[in-house]
């Protein structure tokens, strides 16, 4: 076997940067709907979240191999093949960071993979029906599953609890949300980590240090836990709030309902080696819980955004990823120009998150927009579930979080992917590529 080469580093160290943008950006599947309803401070949760991300790491291996030996064909394929997959899947999760969105990090690495491999070997270097059984089936599903387990869920809720005092039993639920919401965190760790885990062995299998079929050694799991739980820390609050508060209002009830499903769906499929988008099935939940409550409404608006989102994170980084293996593969001065393209990209993104702030202070802020005319619609003829005082579908002046509990929150159909923050707010986001 090889030593590692300077090459070979530079790709292990690129997936690790990778695996920390996956972090942060995929920090409000666990705790955005904790945050929203109070459940938690929102330092506390993401702290919570990023140890039982690393513990989650070391769960399982088996959507590492469906990466490693699945998706692309690993004879012929160089380890800057990797790198710029890699590229292409960084940029596109800074970019819909910026922009506030939960687009899937697991689709940006595997339209990455796609197009470098593409542009270096042609689509013989692609297992199709891998893809197919493996990514886009489940990427259909999932959603759909968590969406309408947590629908039922949420009527359950309402239902087994209409005879009880709404205030005890919102507490109730706000300690159910913290466990389930663990719960969440770990199987994201079970399933994210374990993605740049099998990049890293990919990676190493090309480049001769590892045997093809091999499992992950002990320091790439350990690495990538660390990575992805360094990265839930610092928290993408923007896509926090867009979760937490875009996409629906929710109270502790539909809180729990909805981490649980989702949660339910992830480690199943982490189980099955089944490499589904997280953020997807966090966010179908979602959904499927606004909609669970009597008077609950989701914002189509937004959730039109994130669907478009989802449906560009393939093609987009797979073309991004496909140029960058073309430069990759004029030699060193190719791979030394991709490089500096990604910081100068990373560092550009950095620069206009700084215009409009979104931090732990201000994540759940209330969003000051006019309500839709669907949305004002639906809420205008929509019952609240017993116990639970009516409240106009209007903005300003939506409950906060410690009053969610009580009254029910308002629907408001925004128009703007974030909310208008205050420019003094200081923002607790992940530098650019290159510094970490």
């Amino acid at each position: 076997m090889e030593h590692i080469t300077l090459l070979l580093a530079i790709v292990v160290v690129t997936a690790l940067v990778f695996d920390f943008t996956n972090g942060f950006h995929d920090t409000a599947n666990a705790m955005a709907t904790t945050i929203s309803t109070g459940a938690m401070r929102p330092k506390a949760a993401v702290a919570m979240s990023a140890v039982l991300n690393l513990v989650g790491a070391f769960l399982s291996v088996e959507v590492a191999k469906t990466i490693s030996g699945g998706i692309i064909n690993e004879e012929g394929i160089r380890p800057e093949v990797i790198f710029a997959a890699l590229v292409g899947a960084i940029l596109w999760n800074l970019l819909t960071w910026l922009l506030g969105l939960p687009s899937s990090s697991s689709h940006a690495l595997f339209g990455g993979l796609i197009g470098a491999a593409v542009m270096s070997a042609g689509f013989s270097a692609v297992n199709g029906g891998t893809i197919v059984t493996k990514v886009l089936i489940p990427a259909v599903a999932a959603p759909l599953v968590a969406g309408l387990a947590a629908l039922v869920a949420t009527r359950l809720t309402y239902r087994i609890g209409g005879t009880t005092e709404n205030r005890s039993t919102s507490k109730g639920y706000r300690a159910g949300q913290i466990a389930s919401a663990g719960l969440v965190s770990l199987a994201h760790g079970t399933n994210d980590a374990q993605k740049t885990m099998g990049v890293i062995t990919l990676a190493l299998v090309t480049g001769g240090v590892l045997a093809p079929g091999s499992n992950p050694p002990m320091w790439v799991i350990v690495s990538a836990g660390v990575a992805i739980a360094l990265g839930t820390y610092l928290g993408g609050w923007r896509i926090i709030r867009t979760m937490g508060k875009g996409l629906t209002d929710l109270q502790p009830q539909q809180g729990f309902a909805a981490q649980t499903s989702a949660a339910t769906v992830i480690l199943a499929s982490s189980n099955l080696g089944f490499s589904l988008s997280t953020t997807q099935s966090c966010s179908g939940a979602v959904m499927g819980a606004g909609l669970g409550r009597k008077g609950g409404v989701v914002r189509w608006s937004t959730a039109t955004r994130m669907f478009v989102a989802w449906g560009l994170t393939l093609p987009a980084a797979g073309l991004v990823a496909a140029a960058a293996e073309f430069l990759t593969k004029q030699g060193t001065w190719g791979i030394a120009a991709v490089a500096v393209l990604l910081v100068a990209g990373s560092g550009a993104i950095w620069t206009v998150s700084r215009r409009k702030p979104v931090d732990h202070t201000n994540v759940t802020d209330d969003e000051i927009e006019p309500a839709g005319v669907v949305t004002t619609a639906i809420a205008a003829v929509s019952p609240p579930p017993a116990g639970v005082a009516a409240t106009p579908a209007t903005e300003p002046g939506t409950p906060d979080a410690a009053s969610a509990a009580s009254t029910a929150a308002p629907a408001t159909e925004p128009d703007a992917l974030t909310a208008p923050v205050p420019a003094q707010a200081s923002e607790s986001a992940p530098a650019p590529a290159a510094t970490v």
